[in-house]
C-alpha cells in the first residue's frame, strides 16, 4: 500500500483487443524529524515504479496527471533485463490492483467526474 505523488503524466500502451498498461513513477515521503538531542533527521523520498493493467489503466489514463496524490495497493514484482551496454539492470514494479485518486478534482461546467472501478476493471493476475 503506497501514497504518494505521481511523477509524471502515465504513459499507456494499448494491446490485444484494446486492452491497456500505464506506468507511471509515484513518489512518496518520509517526514523528516528532530530527534531529542537536536540532530535533525530530512525528509526521505522513495520513487516507485506503477503498472496498471486493462481498466485501471484506462482509469489512469484519463484522470491521473503529474502532481496528483494517489492511494495504490498492490503487489511488488521484480524483473532484469540487459541494458544497451549488455548490463544487467534489475526493476521493481507495483502492479496495481486498487487504486483510490486522494487529489480533489475541479468540476468542470458543474459535473463531476465519476472514478469508480469495476469489478471488470482489475486485472486478474
Amino acid at each position: 500500500m503506497l501514497i504518494g505523488n505521481v511523477g509524471k503524466d502515465p504513459e499507456v500502451k494499448y494491446y490485444d483487443m484494446d486492452q491497456a498498461v500505464a506506468t507511471f513513477p509515484l513518489a512518496t515521503t518520509e517526514r523528516g524529524y528532530t530527534l531529542q538531542n537536536g540532530t535533525q533527521v530530512p525528509d526521505r523520498t522513495d520513487w516507485h515504479n506503477i503498472v496498471l493493467w486493462k481498466g485501471l489503466a484506462k482509469i489512469a489514463e484519463r484522470y491521473i496527471h503529474k502532481g496528483d496524490k494517489i492511494f495504490v495497493e498492490g503487489r511488488i514484482r521484480y524483473r532484469s533485463y540487459d541494458d544497451q551496454k549488455g548490463m544487467r539492470r534489475y526493476v521493481a514494479e507495483v502492479y496495481g490492483e486498487n487504486l483510490e485518486l486522494l487529489s480533489p478534482k475541479p468540476a468542470t461546467q458543474g459535473q463531476t467526474a465519476n472514478t469508480n472501478s469495476t469489478p471488470e476493471d482489475q486485472a486478474p493476475f
